[in-house]
């Protein structure tokens, strides 16, 4: 079932194009990343599904609702945690998800309920009488997310979720909103982060000059890579300074102990390791120089 479908979206404002003939579908409990370099028009689409922003040409449905013919019922099926903080930071912690849910005629018990489940998930429970300008950072953009679920939407939006978020906080909201999907929400990310749409997302568009320019899935999109880049550091070699042994490789010394190696598809890692282990250079460490994702969409975007 398509969570969400879009078609021959245009939007303009007075004479610019900022989106030209979308076409998107996203399936049910999908996880979709949506990237694009600031100003491409991902977030312009997006505000045209949640309708905070007319489209001005062709159909955007959700779970198979207009949001031209019936937007109310759309609504109850989406939800979009944006970057910036828009609650009353003078309200209490418990009380916003609370408010949020008497917006979709949800009961206040009910509500009640909900609130207390996703609170202590969240690991904001022992906080919640708290007002909400009291809160780290942190805490603020899990009680976005707890107030985005409290009607249990069946398709959520992330808008850089983990911004300015620290490496092991993101870790932690990675395995949270991994399980939230596991669970049958559809998600829909945008993130500067590329590790991020490796390591959680099944599929990718990717927005270039108000198009999409790729539409597939992240394995396919992976597959696609012509070559990846790698640093190796270097703990044993009989001669660091002669590496014509990696010509093959586009081999460089970057500095005293670290080379960077190129790795065309039509070598493989197992090869690269027979060289080095053949000409007793030993390595201690090797990764990527970018990120997989990050090296692809620099190519579509350029």
């Amino acid at each position: 079932m398509k969570a969400v479908k879009i078609k021959g979206l245009v939007k303009k404002y007075w004479k610019k194009t900022v989106l030209n003939k979308i076409n998107l579908s996203i399936e049910q409990g999908d996880f979709f990343a949506l990237l694009g370099h600031n100003g491409a028009g991902k977030t312009t689409a997006i505000w045209i599904m949640t309708d905070l922003v007319e489209k001005t040409s062709w159909k955007v449905e959700i779970f198979w609702v207009s949001i031209d013919d019936d937007f109310v019922q759309a609504k109850r099926y989406i939800w979009v945690v944006p970057q910036e903080f828009n609650f009353s930071m003078w309200e209490k912690v418990k009380d916003i998800p609370v408010v949020q849910a008497g917006y979709y005629w949800i009961e206040k018990k009910v509500a009640e309920k909900r609130t207390e489940k996703l609170l202590k998930k969240l690991e904001l429970w022992e906080h919640r009488d708290k007002e909400a300008k009291d809160l780290s950072g942190w805490m603020k953009r899990r009680l976005m997310i707890a107030r985005a679920l409290v009607h249990k939407p069946k398709f959520l939006i992330l808008d850089e979720p983990t911004a300015w978020v620290d490496v092991e906080l993101r870790k932690t909201m990675w395995e949270f909103i991994k399980d939230l999907n596991k669970s049958g929400t559809t998600i829909l990310l945008t993130t500067h982060y590329l590790e991020e749409v490796e390591a959680l997302c099944n599929k990718v568009a990717i927005i270039s000059k108000w198009k999409i320019v790729e539409n597939t899935s992240v394995k396919e999109l992976l597959s696609s890579l012509d070559e990846e880049v790698f640093l190796l550091d270097i703990r044993k070699t009989s001669s660091l300074d002669d590496i014509t042994v990696l010509k093959d490789f586009k081999a460089m010394s970057i500095k005293k102990r670290e080379i960077e190696l190129t790795v065309c598809r039509k070598y493989s890692l197992n090869k690269l390791f027979e060289i080095l282990n053949k000409n007793n250079i030993q390595i201690s460490s090797m990764r990527n120089k970018v990120n997989r994702i990050e090296q692809l969409f620099m190519n579509l975007t350029k």
